[in-house]
């Protein structure tokens, strides 16, 4: 009797310590899979273990980013990269630090220079743009280092490369140039340069509309080629922007998501703990638990408090039995713009003293201003002319106020 219960409590403690051991490797997948999607990329140097656990689930990892979305996972001696490219492309989907277009044009150039370059060359900041500049030339394009604007562009280029690990300040400050041309910098090229730029599935001269640069894998002109390309399309618009409302979506995908929507949430909740809901406006996903990885809404910005706090007006307007605003079919909201002024100008006088002093100062124009471009970014609302927003029913589940308030004064 002694020896079978010892043996019954054996088995117990090898099955705990099997599930424990398997809960461990799925979060482990799930961290790799997070960092996949929010960073540029993961460096050996940089973070060792995450590194070598994306390594380990390396099979896993790669299969199941490009069956369900086509993208292509990249695994070096000194990096990991999940090659990701957007369906629709998004102005937050930039590098914050980029201020005009002609940022990304000497990035790129930058890195063309690069390409001559191998691990550990050292070169001038001079050398570097002097190149570029006679490179742009041929091109059709000017860059004139004599032009101050010119100059902070090329240094935003540089300080994002460095930024990224793809170059090595050695001596210098690309600041100093900035301010006078005269004086220089030294540089070093990592071996990461190469890895920079998207890889595309054929040649460029191949493409003949911009349409076609959104997929990122080569579709067969057949059934299975067809499904796979719609497959792709919805996961990774799911992967890469926070919300996705059924009027977002193309025509021929809608069904696919209506259909399909069982397999999408099953999908997106093994590989990265994302919580589907199905509502009347589309499928939203929602992270039950804080990520250090990606940037969560509400953030810590004062915006999401005003988003929130508007939110809250919204329905509370909306639950009074004499309200006549109109709601659209899927749960959307017409605003004009100085009904979303007057709403916050309420919400100052309610809440002011609790703002930070940039909010408290600020007209209504200027808060209308911030609460539209942070429900943009987060795909809260879209701006449908100059006095008129169309508030998504997705803000419409979140709700805030302020600790002991009366919350039901009018």
């Amino acid at each position: 009797m002694s020896g079978a219960r010892s043996s019954a409590i054996r088995r117990a403690g090898r099955t705990l310590r099997s599930e424990a051991n398997a809960a461990m490797a799925l979060e482990r997948k799930q961290a790799c899979a997070h960092a996949l999607l929010n960073r540029p990329w993961i460096l050996k140097e940089d973070d060792p273990e995450l590194y070598f656990s994306v390594k380990d689930h390396y099979e896993e990892l790669r299969e199941w980013f490009m069956d369900r979305a086509g993208f292509s996972l990249i695994v070096t001696r000194s990096l990991a990269k999940l090659e990701r490219t957007p369906v629709v492309a998004h102005e937050w989907m930039g590098f914050e630090e980029f201020r005009e277009v002609r940022d990304y044009v000497l990035f790129t150039y930058a890195l063309w220079y690069l390409e001559g370059k191998t691990e550990m060359d050292q070169f001038l900041l001079s050398d570097i743009v002097e190149e570029v500049r006679e490179q742009m030339a041929t091109g059709g394009l000017a860059a004139d280092w004599r032009h101050y604007h010119h100059r902070l562009s090329m240094i935003r280029a540089l300080k994002k490369l460095v930024s990224l690990g793809v170059l090595v300040l050695v001596d210098g400050n690309e600041n100093d140039w900035a301010h006078n041309e005269s004086n220089d910098a030294l540089y070093e090229c990592s071996p990461h340069s190469r890895y920079v730029l998207r890889r595309f599935p054929q040649d460029l001269t191949a493409y003949s509309a911009m349409e076609e640069l959104t997929d990122p894998v080569r579709y067969a002109d057949t059934l299975d080629g067809t499904n796979a390309r719609k497959r792709h399309r919805v996961f990774r618009r799911f992967l890469l922007e926070p919300v996705v409302l059924d009027r977002h979506w193309e025509e021929e995908l809608l069904p696919y998501v209506l259909t399909q929507r069982r397999y999408i949430m099953d999908n997106l909740q093994r590989m990265l703990g994302m919580e589907g809901r199905r509502y009347r406006e589309g499928l939203l996903f929602f992270h039950p638990e804080l990520t250090g990885e990606a940037e969560l809404f509400p953030t810590l910005s004062g915006a999401s408090d005003l988003v929130l706090l508007m939110a809250g007006e919204l329905r509370r307007q909306l639950n009074r039995e004499d309200h006549s605003r109109y709601v659209e079919p899927d749960g959307s909201i017409r605003l004009e713009r100085s009904e979303l002024e007057g709403m916050l100008l309420k919400l100052k006088e309610r809440y002011g003293m609790y703002w930070s002093k940039e909010f408290r100062e600020a007209s209504s124009a200027e808060l209308a201003a911030i609460v539209v471009g942070h429900m943009e970014q987060w795909r809260f609302a879209e701006r449908e002319d100059a006095n008129h927003i169309l508030v998504s029913p997705a803000v419409a589940r979140w709700n805030a106020d302020y600790a002991n308030m009366d919350f039901g004064q009018e």
